[in-house]
C-alpha cells in the first residue's frame, strides 16, 4: 500500500477541538477536514476566523446559526460559511459531521 496516498482512518488520533467536539483532523496542503463526534446538547459558541467552511451532517441533527441565522441542518441540508463571518452551533441530537476549512486550519494541526 502507497501510504502517501493511502491512510488508515483508524490511525487518526482523536482529538477534543471544543467541549464535547470529539474530532478526527486531516490536513491536506489546501485544506482541512474534521470529522467530529458530538453528544447531543454540546455547543461551539459564536466565533469566526479566515477560513471558508462546509458543514455536512453525516448523524443526527445539529443547529448552524450563520451571521445570526439559525438552520438545523441534517444529513440533506449543508452550509457554505465563507470566510469571517460569525457562526455558532448546538447538537439537538448526538451527531456525526464533517466540517471542510480552506485554508488549511493551523490551529487544528497544532492541537
Amino acid at each position: 500500500m502507497n501510504t502517501a496516498i493511502f491512510h488508515e482512518f483508524s490511525a487518526i488520533p482523536v482529538k477534543e477541538i471544543a467541549p464535547g467536539f470529539m474530532s478526527k483532523l486531516i490536513h491536506t496542503a489546501n485544506n482541512t477536514i474534521n470529522f467530529i463526534e458530538v453528544k447531543a446538547g454540546n455547543t461551539v459558541p459564536d466565533h469566526q476566523h479566515i477560513h471558508e467552511q462546509m458543514s455536512f451532517v453525516i448523524e443526527g441533527q445539529f443547529q448552524l446559526t450563520v451571521d445570526g441565522e439559525a438552520q438545523i441542518l441534517d444529513a440533506g441540508l449543508f452550509a457554505v460559511i465563507p470566510s469571517n463571518v460569525r457562526h455558532s452551533g448546538l447538537a439537538i441530537t448526538d451527531c456525526k459531521l464533517i466540517d471542510v476549512f480552506s485554508p488549511v486550519r493551523d490551529d487544528y494541526r497544532n492541537l
